[in-house]
């Protein structure tokens, strides 16, 4: 349970995978939920590691021991998001009821020669962003995805919508490759989208508190932000259950300015108001949290580095 997040193996795998996926685009997503059931009960009884995790998470933002049925019930959405990226990568939003909050400060923000960073978290489904795309098809969303981690449901994501495939931005290249990516999008006035609760291998992070315990976040989006001198705005889809969705934009800064003499404290202070409000929004939707590992252990993986680096715009170092 205390293994870092990223040397978990993805779950459920190709066939698994392109069995819901043809049944969902067969059948329709009604037939394809019945199948959540059994797939929830396998999960429960065979990722121990999981199940450990969704207990303890629940525990902790409930503040009581939490039961099978919680944790099947936790399970449950998990599977549900999955399966909705099927029909919210093809087009099929009309099957949702999606309602969207904050647009209108979102909008204000965007201009054409400058980009903008939305921030979400492994909480929900980013791909009910998409809603924001078909109104405004003028913006080009750029996102940022491992997709080493997640093989099959990257193949997925390239089989359903090639359009969307094209402008992802692999997380799983150097650290400055990925950097000159979002750099490059930023002049273009793309919106960048990118998770920032989990730390690489040989990230940075900082400790900071997050329901009730410290925890580590990683430094490198918003250090990102601070360097291309761009706003970032924190970006949920929140599961409500059934066909419901929320989709929540909310500013955390129109540009992050970090000085050099007590950039590590500004730095840190700016996390803490990210995991805040990422806390905020977990406890209003307790079963929308996808972290399926031991979040709170604070010994980071071999090759961590904790200090916090020094910004630096792409070109400027070697």
């Amino acid at each position: 349970m205390s293994d870092h997040w990223s040397e978990h193996r993805e779950g459920g795998g190709r066939f698994a995978i392109w069995l819901i996926r043809s049944i969902g685009l067969t059948f329709g997503r009604r037939c394809a939920r019945l199948l959540l059931y059994p797939i929830t009960l396998y999960f429960f009884l065979r990722r121990t590691v999981e199940r450990r995790a969704s207990r303890a998470y629940l525990e902790r933002v409930f503040g009581r021991p939490a039961d099978a049925w919680m944790v099947m019930r936790h399970i449950h959405s998990f599977a549900s998001t999955i399966l909705d990226r099927i029909f919210l990568l093809t087009d099929n939003l009309r099957k949702f009821d999606i309602k969207v909050f904050g647009l209108d400060d979102l909008h204000a923000q965007m201009r054409p020669d400058r980009g903008m960073l939305l921030l979400g978290a492994h909480v929900g489904s980013f791909e009910v962003l998409r809603v924001m795309t078909l109104q405004r098809p003028d913006v080009t969303v750029r996102v940022v995805l491992n997709t080493r981690q997640t093989p099959a449901m990257t193949e997925l994501l390239h089989a359903l919508n090639p359009a969307i495939a094209k402008n992802v931005i692999d997380a799983s290249r150097p650290g400055h490759e990925v950097v000159f990516a979002l750099h490059d999008a930023m002049q273009e006035g793309a919106l960048a989208t990118l998770l920032g609760d989990r730390a690489r291998p040989g990230e940075a992070t900082v400790e900071v508190d997050f329901l009730g315990a410290p925890a580590l976040f990683p430094v490198a989006p918003f250090l990102i932000a601070s360097m291309l001198k761009v706003p970032i705005v924190l970006c949920l889809g929140l599961y409500r259950g059934g066909r419901g969705y929320d989709l929540v934009f909310e500013t955390l800064a129109e540009q992050l300015d970090l000085p050099r003499r007590g950039r590590e404290a500004e730095l840190r202070a700016f996390v803490q108001r990210y995991a805040a409000r990422l806390e905020h929004h977990v406890r209003a939707h307790p079963y929308n949290w996808f972290n399926f590992y031991d979040f709170w252990n604070l010994q980071p993986a071999p090759g961590d580095r904790l200090a916090v680096p020094d910004p630096a715009l792409p070109g400027e170092r070697g």
